[in-house]
């Protein structure tokens, strides 16, 4: 497997008008999903060698992010210098690695300059959430504006967020425009939706908002902001990539997949790889097709592969995020 990141080898979701018997016709039998999901981190691991080029797969599928009222310029260039090195040079080499990189870094709009300049010329791709980034309740002119703004500050991606109200009340031609709308406001940047799962109220909207989003242009489909009280679930997951796999053997175009917020250990990152794996194939797990929103991921991830060459855990303290 590729550890780097690779440009876009496939055509981008060009989308498709709204098909509502498509869309209504979508399900989700809520008990055999779970029940998939309850056996998807009872199997036996993958072990030794093979999980450390796992979880060094995982690394390079970070969206490393920070989303903080106190973000300054500073911390942004100390996380830019980590998402260029995020495993410490030494286990690579005891891994007969080269360095890797990990998928991108996502900030704030006012951040995008900063994390431009520190990332130049190293191919990691900046993004940034839009849109009224967590609510999405700012008015739909600016929401439009903010996306094209980051877009000329040099954002190469656009976390879009969904209006959850179209969902909850079934006006999906409403979902549809709006996502159509940031679809176009973004140009040459590639747009992850981000649905809130935790707010959508049941698996079948969350099976219904990630089909109008794929009709709708989306790059991506995301569960949530990192901000709800329920974040990134492996049944929301499981409903979600079914929905890209349905939409892919319909249109043959593949669309990407980006769970976040509440992954945070080693072992999880390995359960939603072998289940992206197992539900899309091999292809779907390289970093232009698949993302963790998930930065303190990184630093269980670096401990684990510590621990496979020195045979010792270290203290969290000593893998920073910057």
């Amino acid at each position: 497997m590729s550890l780097h990141n690779n440009p876009l080898d496939i055509p981008r979701n060009g989308g498709m008008g709204l098909d509502l018997d498509w869309v209504l016709s979508a399900q989700a039998n809520t008990s055999a999903i779970e029940r998939r999901a309850s056996q998807l981190g009872t199997r036996r691991s993958v072990k030794k060698a093979h999980q450390a080029a796992w979880l060094l797969k995982a690394v390079s599928c970070i969206d490393l992010t920070t989303l903080s009222g106190d973000d300054t310029s500073n911390r942004v260039l100390r996380l830019c210098e980590k998402a260029k090195q995020p495993v410490d040079a030494g286990i690579l080499a005891k891994l007969e690695m080269p360095n890797i990189s990990v998928g991108a870094v996502c900030v704030y709009h006012d951040m995008i300059p900063a994390a431009k300049s520190a990332l130049e010329g190293t191919g990691i791709p900046v993004a940034a959430v839009s849109t009224g980034f967590p609510a999405g309740l700012s008015p739909f002119h600016l929401r439009v504006a903010e996306i094209t703004e980051s877009v000329a500050a040099g954002a190469d991606e656009i976390d879009i967020v969904i209006s959850r109200r179209h969902v909850l009340s079934g006006n999906w031609q409403a979902l549809y425009d709006e996502m159509r709308t940031f679809r176009e406001a973004c140009g040459d940047a590639h747009v992850k939706a981000i649905l809130a799962t935790g707010e959508l109220g049941s698996l079948r909207n969350v099976a219904r908002a990630s089909l109008v989003c794929m009709m709708a242009g989306a790059d991506f489909i995301k569960t949530s902001t990192g901000k709800e009280s329920v974040n990134a679930t492996l049944p929301v997951s499981l409903v979600m990539i079914r929905a890209i796999r349905d939409y892919h053997e319909r249109t043959g175009f593949m669309v990407g997949y980006k769970p976040a917020g509440g992954i945070s250990k080693a072992k999880d990152a390995l359960v939603y790889l072998s289940m992206m794996k197992e539900e899309l194939g091999l292809r779907w797990v390289q970093p232009d097709l698949f993302r963790f929103g998930a930065s303190s991921l990184l630093g269980d991830i670096e401990r684990q592969l510590e621990h496979y060459v020195t045979g010792a855990y270290s203290a969290t303290f000593r893998h920073a995020m910057g």
